[in-house]
């Protein structure tokens, strides 16, 4: 089993990063370098997770080799003094020491310290150098690569200048100590300190609010009358985001319009206007596309045509109006199907029947788990009853969770007695080299850390300017800032982790053999100030970080400013659930009548077949028969029985004439939308206008 539990794990955590991807990527639309980019980057942070457990077993397993070769070559007896008041049976013996196992997990020598510098230095070049550039790149609103590389090279400034700061102000300290000579060691240790001090900042803010937020959100959860008034509030607040998303889309169409009707095909500005008109939606295209076949020199006449500049400034919002527009979209379908869900479980609550009935059933079919398996008898009594259970319980074990987290983060520094539980449960472990134990402790520590951190990271907006929106709503610039927060924030939180089970010798001072992880950083002890102050004691505002999260003091203080946050003794939040309760009712109507219709079609096709197939029929019938009552004057009588057969009876005329006037209505759910500009991304683009047919995609093109 040497190194296969590791090729396992690789190809497991591959498959992780690449369905999370999947889930918030869109990897038909967006660029090939942004998703590679971001798949590398938490691909890399996801693998630092699930591989330092095996790290953590193999250093235990090294260690007790040493502590035996170092016992073996010891004295025979242990030196005690002679002593007359000592009973003379006693005899000095050796220790007895367990014996080592090897871990079934073991990892050959050299292999781990190799991995850990590809996969530190890989992420650290993504998460300062690549990440941000293509980050800027891939939002620039630039129409050659010249022009977005300079674009991305302005706006990274800053965030070369605050590692640049930190670098420097460390290097500095280095310099002038008497004792130290600067060499590369030195130097690889100080880059890795001030990133990680970066990362630590970051990290402590994210993990206070993760520690509170986790377990309360699950209780709330529990609480089906306080989700659905919170989905209550996010409905009024994410139409209102729509509505401005609409309004703010129309009116960059609005100027992309007027753009395009000053700039005729024949001018050179004119390639830069077919490339904003390819990013516009199809409906879009297609009414500026009209008009627009009549050639006009633009010499003939003096008008003021814009800037390359101000293109570049009208591309880039032209992109951003669009995705914030779809996502928007999106995830109003997505909330509408949640508080129809939630209505539905209230109302299900009373049922005496203990069968779930939806409001508006799946225009699916039912599959074989949900007709022999999640029947709607396990469906209520899951929705009504056991969840609410289950989602209390695991806030619970949640919590459990965090108050063990805190109160190491404050006491992981003691070493003698040993305070950090995470450091005693290790510490009981090795002694029966229990390295499945181990293993086990270290990834499920690691992974409810990460979680807390990462969710945050998921939940967070900065004014729609970084937003991760799942259903393969995530634009290109939030997902590459995604990853480079992964980037910079696992590497301390791993050293953090290490630090709580007193695996970090520059932290707990022993006289241990060090994890291969610990090992490519370098010894902090070339910064005394930092492993002995900053790393220690910097942790301990995480108390202060939780009690401001319990008691919603961010909220408040955002509510204060203007910002509408869910609080539910505030006037302001009662009016927003009103709202949105009101916005929910109108769309269950509008659906409602949706399925009546489409309910209504269905039942008269079944009555009376096809109506135009029929419909067609007969009037080819009464065409033929009119011919032959025009050409045949032989019998007359004849005639009139012929011309009067091609009519049924009364009903039979009325249904025909119903559908006929019904027909143009179109009942169709999935063509029906509450936007114009909801259509098919297949349809084809009739009439629109484009000068240059598009470019086959290259690494670098437009996203």
């Amino acid at each position: 089993m040497s190194g296969a539990a590791l090729g396992i794990e690789i190809v497991v955590v591959f498959f992780l990063a690449l369905f999370l991807l999947h889930r918030y990527g869109d990897f038909r639309k967006q660029q090939r370098m942004v998703l590679f980019g971001t798949l590398l980057a938490w691909y890399l942070c996801f693998l630092i997770v699930f591989i330092l457990p095996l790290d953590v077993s193999t250093t235990i397993y090294k260690q007790c080799i040493i502590d035996h070769e170092e016992h073996a070559s010891g004295p025979t007896a242990n030196p005690l003094p002679f002593n007359h008041t000592q009973n003379a049976s006693v005899t000095p013996t050796k220790s007895v020491l367990k014996p080592c196992y090897k871990p079934w997990s073991y990892i050959p020598d050299g292999i781990m310290p190799v991995f850990w510098r590809v996969v530190y230095w890989t992420s650290q070049c993504l998460t300062w150098l690549l990440l941000p550039f293509m980050q800027s790149y891939a939002r620039s609103g630039g129409f050659s690569i010249t022009g977005k590389i300079k674009t991305a090279l302005i706006e990274n400034a800053i965030y070369y200048g605050t590692y640049l700061l930190i670098f420097g102000s460390l290097l500095i300290y280095v310099a002038v100590h008497p004792e130290w000579h600067l060499s590369w060691y030195e130097l690889q240790t100080i880059g890795i300190t001030a990133a990680n001090t970066w990362g630590l900042f970051l990290l402590v803010l994210l993990l206070g609010y993760g520690l509170v937020e986790i377990p309360r959100s699950y209780w709330n959860a529990s609480r089906h009358g306080h989700l659905l008034i919170k989905t209550y509030f996010k409905a009024s607040k994410l139409m209102t985001e729509k509505a401005d998303a609409e309004e703010n889309l129309e009116d960059v169409m609005e100027e992309v319009r007027k753009v395009s009707e000053s700039i005729k095909y024949n001018h050179p500005l004119r390639k830069y206007i077919d490339t904003i008109l390819r990013k516009c939606p199809v409906d879009y295209q297609e009414k500026m596309g009209r008009n627009m076949d009549d050639y006009e020199d633009f010499d003939d006449k003096q008008n003021t045509y814009p800037s390359e500049k101000s293109l570049v400034k009208l591309h880039k919002q032209v992109i951003y109006a669009v995705q914030r527009h779809n996502r928007t979209r999106v995830q109003w379908q997505i909330l509408l199907q949640q508080a129809i869900h939630l209505e539905d479980v209230a109302k299900n609550e009373t049922s005496s029947t203990h069968q779930f009935v939806h409001s508006f059933p799946s225009s699916e079919p039912a599959g074989w788990f949900s007709r022999y398996i999640y029947t709607p008898t396990v469906e209520w009594y899951w929705e009504c009853l056991l969840k609410r259970w289950f989602y209390r319980l695991l806030s619970v074990v949640l919590t459990l969770f965090s108050v063990a987290v805190v109160w190491s983060e404050c006491t992981f520094f003691s070493i003698r007695p040993v305070l950090s539980l995470f450091a005693v449960f290790i510490q009981l472990a090795e002694r029966d080299y229990n390295y499945l134990y181990i293993e086990m402790a270290c990834f499920i520590t690691i992974f409810f850390l990460c979680t807390c951190v990462y969710s945050t990271v998921f939940r967070i907006r900065v004014f729609n300017y970084y937003y991760l929106a799942s259903h393969h709503q995530t634009d290109a610039y939030s997902l590459q800032f995604s990853g480079m927060l992964f980037c910079r924030l696992t590497p301390p939180l791993c050293l953090n982790f290490l630090g709580l089970i007193h695996m970090d010798s520059a932290i707990s001072h022993q006289q241990k053999e060090q994890t291969a992880y610990t090992s490519i950083m370098g010894s902090m002890r070339v910064l005394s100030f930092i492993a002995n102050g900053f790393y220690i004691y910097y942790p301990m505002l995480i108390v202060i970080l939780c009690f401001a999260t319990y008691f919603s003091l961010g909220t408040r203080c955002l509510n204060l400013l203007g910002f509408q946050q869910f609080m539910g003794d505030n006037e302001m939040t009662s009016d927003l659930i009103d709202e949105g309760k009101e916005l929910i009712r109108r769309e269950k109507r509008k659906r409602q009548r949706i399925e009546d219709g489409e309910n209504r079609r269905r039942e008269w096709k079944e009555r009376y077949g096809n109506p135009r197939e029929d419909y067609a029929a007969r009037n080819r019938s009464s065409h033929e028969m009119k011919e032959t009552n025009y050409s045949d004057t032989v019998n007359p009588s004849t005639n009139r029985q012929a011309k009067y057969s091609r009519t049924g009876n009364r009903a039979e005329r009325d249904c025909i004439e119903l559908l006929q006037d019904a027909e143009p209505l179109d009942f169709n759910a999935d063509s029906l939308t509450d936007d114009p500009l909801d259509t098919d991304s297949g349809r084809h683009s009739g009439g629109r206008y484009l000068s240059m047919s598009s470019s086959r995609s290259r690494i670098f093109d437009d996203v």
